[in-house]
């Protein structure tokens, strides 16, 4: 029998593949209006028109963003926060609730938390609380899950992305972002160690589109279940390109080169 969650599930990625192509867009609250997202409405229509499966943004964006896409594309509503500008930037707190996301007509919420930060507990206390709230409605939670904090020497540790994937899943996640660690070998440990969807995270801006590409076709082989990319995709010279040929990595299974060539002509 199929359920609000199988159903919400299937919105924000392929119903053929089970796979995900999210962009995330919810940088505006962290850094500012950066360039790719001044024009939050544009910027989404670029994506779902390239095929991006979902997006991610804050709530006071939504009906604004999604005036004229809404119905193409799934929406995660992106419910923790903090900035840079502040004394502790990692220590991410809760703007919204899973009951807002509903109301506003969101397919699924997403909460960010960094392990080994000062506020790890109260962050893991949130992911805990969303978690029940999300299975009392029936409503997918994606778990932003990095390593942050005074004592974290590497944020691509194998080993701890490992632990920290398997983290948001115990505690209730149905879908977890996290960092790529560099190579298939090391992936594959994290994406057996971990019983829900895995999807890698774009990181900063890379030099070239071969390069998220190739990272993008290797977290595949490794497990991974799509991705969550922003920077990458948004600051794109031409976003619905960019999207398109991630696209026709994750769902479609096309290898690097293949995808690229659609991108001939365009530079990020």
């Amino acid at each position: 029998m199929t359920n609000g969650h199988d159903i919400r599930m299937r919105r924000i990625g392929d119903m053929r593949t089970g796979k995900f192509v999210l962009v995330p867009m919810d940088h505006g609250v962290t850094v500012g209006p950066i360039k790719g997202i001044m024009d939050i409405r544009d910027t989404i229509n670029k994506v779902a028109a390239g095929g991006a499966t979902s997006v991610s943004i804050h709530k006071g964006l939504v009906s604004e963003g999604l005036k004229d896409a809404g119905g193409k594309i799934g929406l995660i509503l992106h419910i923790s926060a903090s900035t840079h500008i502040g004394p502790y930037p990692n220590a991410k707190v809760l703007v919204s609730s899973v009951e807002e996301a509903l109301r506003l007509g969101a397919d699924a919420v997403s909460v960010h938390i960094n392990v080994g930060a000062e506020t790890e507990r109260e962050m893991l206390f949130d992911l805990g609380e969303v978690s029940s709230a999300c299975r009392e409605w029936q409503v997918p939670l994606l778990a932003m899950m990095y390593t942050r904090g005074k004592n974290i020497k590497d944020e691509l540790d194998p080993e701890a992305i490992k632990h920290i994937a398997r983290l948001g899943a115990e505690l209730g996640a149905d879908i977890i972002k996290t960092n790529y660690p560099g190579k298939i070998e090391t992936f594959k440990e994290v994406t057996r160690g971990c019983p829900v969807p895995v999807l890698i995270a774009g990181g900063p801006k890379m030099d070239t589109d071969r390069q998220v590409l190739q990272m993008v076709k290797d977290s595949i082989e490794a497990g991974g279940k799509g991705v969550s990319i922003g920077r990458n995709v948004f600051q794109h010279k031409d976003p619905t390109k960019m999207v398109r040929a991630i696209r026709n990595v994750v769902i479609d299974g096309l290898d690097v080169d293949e995808a690229i060539s659609g991108l001939e002509g365009t530079k990020g």
